[in-house]
């Protein structure tokens, strides 16, 4: 009897083989993870990066309403304010890393420029890119923001 116990080779627990199984299949469901949150990061990327357009644009629209003209400058980190308030702490600039190949990588900042001369012939350009298609607003090209909207 002492024998045979000791011959008996039948012990619970897992193979060689399928201890890797399992291991091959953690190591692919993390990758897919890690592909998808990339993914997902982009995309929030350029969902900030509307969202501070469409900011910088009502502040725009309220110092006008206020002044009757748009600031002749308005870069990233300033503030948007006249005599009467203040419209925007500070100009926000878009996050890093850039996303997408059309605008280069060293944008940080979006882009503003006054065109025209004071009153209503007054207007204004801002530039941003984005990495990737939201909504109706196409990925990785340079866009142009106006008084009229965001485009």
């Amino acid at each position: 009897m002492i024998g045979s116990d000791f011959m008996k080779k039948n012990k619970p627990g897992f193979t060689l083989i399928e201890l890797l199984v399992v291991i091959a299949i953690i190591g692919l469901l993390s990758t897919l993870s890690i592909l998808a949150l990339n993914t997902a990061r982009a995309r929030a990327r350029d969902a900030k990066r509307i969202s501070d357009v469409k900011q910088i644009q009502t502040a725009l629209e309220m110092y006008y309403n206020d002044t009757g003209d748009y600031p002749t400058t308005a870069s990233g980190g300033a503030a948007i304010a006249s005599a009467n308030g203040t419209f925007l702490r500070q100009i926000p600039v878009p996050p890093l890393p850039t996303d997408g190949t059309a605008c280069g990588t060293g944008v940080t900042k979006y882009t503003y420029t006054k065109t025209g001369s004071t009153g209503s012939d007054s207007a204004y350009t801002l530039e941003y890119c984005l990495g990737a298609t939201v909504s109706n607003i196409t990925g990785n090209v340079l866009h142009t923001s106006t008084p009229a909207g965001i485009n």
